[in-house]
């Protein structure tokens, strides 16, 4: 079992992994110029600081990042030519998604999830394409046969896309957001951070919050002033945890590029930061559930929650909404608790199931066919 979370964790830390710079670079961008952002909030900048986010911070996360990991996807599984054909394809999942969204769900969730699964599906149908070719395509013919192959390739990958992957990546985001708000119902606040975190690592964190806890705690705050599902999802602590975790006991790549992710975080409030972190080697989701369920019972506890909701979810967002009396107290208690539960619990993982980094030259010699944890059909099994 540990080498198969181990296997699984290498594959998809082979489609995060060389793209944790833009993600970085992505979460410095929207820290600065976003309405709430550094810029907005300690400058006198007169800038439309909705028209930056829309024309740039909004098409980073929503085209640029997914097409990256899945043309990342596509080339570990048959190199530039899987790689483009993958990033052709994911757009029909963002589109297909984005259709079935605007029929009533709220937000529009980066589809990376989508792009995983259809970035190494597309390079194995390009693998299968150019296998099936190599021996029938006449002499001097090839840059016709390879270019219109990929490009027919791509038009039913685009649809497959639109069709069928966009909308059930769609009801995934939707069923997390009725279960958060189901366990929330049932009295179960703790436990509700187990879907949350689930969540927010496949990049839905925004559906979550704007769409179900952000409604519930506005009715809170009108009875009592204050409420704790401000709190349940843009709680700091557990990701400062878990990046000091890699900072820790990490290695590589992430190891370095985690002090880096730790500012953008906790002080710029982009939790998106950290999500590859957790993509990278999914056992890590026991530290977030660790130190969420931590901090949550601390919450309950102490009976805290905020004023309002911390946009973006930073600490400083945090002591601006700070309720009065010991509720504030808890507050800082239980983002305390999540970030000490979530790192102890996230060392102890990476030296269990410690994450392998590869080189461009190591993931393109080593990662084959075979290393692929799920079988598509048509391929030989691992």
């Amino acid at each position: 079992m540990q080498e198969k979370i181990q296997r699984f964790g290498g594959w998809l830390a082979g489609m995060i992994v060389p793209n944790i710079g833009a993600f970085i670079a992505w979460g410095l961008i929207t820290a600065i110029f976003i309405p709430t952002g550094w810029l907005a909030e300690y400058t006198s900048l007169d800038w439309d600081w909705d028209g930056i986010t829309g024309d740039l911070v909004g098409p980073m996360i929503v085209y640029l990042l997914p097409v990256l990991v899945a043309y990342t996807g596509g080339k570990m599984v048959h190199g530039h030519r899987g790689g483009v054909l993958g990033a052709v394809a994911v757009m029909g999942v963002i589109g297909g998604a984005a259709f079935e969204l605007s029929s009533g769900a709220t937000g529009d969730p980066p589809q990376f999830l989508g792009a995983m699964v259809m970035g190494p599906l597309a390079g194995w149908v390009m693998l299968k394409i150019d296998n099936y070719l190599e021996d029938r395509t006449p002499a001097g013919f090839e840059m016709l046969y390879n270019n219109f192959s990929q490009g027919i390739a791509g038009v039913v990958l685009v649809c497959l896309g639109y069709i069928v992957i966009g909308p059930v990546m769609a009801a995934i985001a939707s069923a997390f957001g009725n279960m958060v708000e189901g366990i929330a119902d049932a009295g179960l606040l703790p436990l509700a951070d187990i879907p949350i975190e689930v969540g927010k690592v496949l990049f839905l964190n925004n559906a979550i919050n704007h769409g179900v806890l952000t409604p519930l705690g506005a009715t809170d705050v009108a009875e009592s002033g204050r409420s704790i599902y401000y709190m349940l999802e843009s709680n700091p602590g557990p990701g400062l945890g878990l990046l000091g975790a890699y900072w820790f006991a990490g290695k590589g790549l992430a190891k370095l590029s985690a002090p880096g992710a730790i500012i953008i975080h906790f002080f710029g409030g982009i939790h998106e930061v950290y999500f590859p972190y957790v993509l990278m080697n999914p056992v890590m989701i026991g530290a977030m559930w660790a130190g969420g369920i931590s901090a949550d019972i601390v919450f309950v506890a102490t009976d805290a929650g905020l004023v309002g909701p911390p946009s973006p979810g930073s600490i400083f967002a945090y002591l601006t909404l700070l309720p009065t009396g010991f509720a504030a107290v808890g507050v800082l208690m239980g983002v305390a608790t999540g970030a000490v539960a979530a790192f102890v619990v996230g060392s102890v993982l990476l030296r269990l199931f410690p994450v392998r980094d590869m080189t461009d030259e190591e993931l393109d010699d080593e990662v084959h066919l075979s290393d692929m944890p799920v079988a598509i059909p048509g391929m030989p099994s691992s």
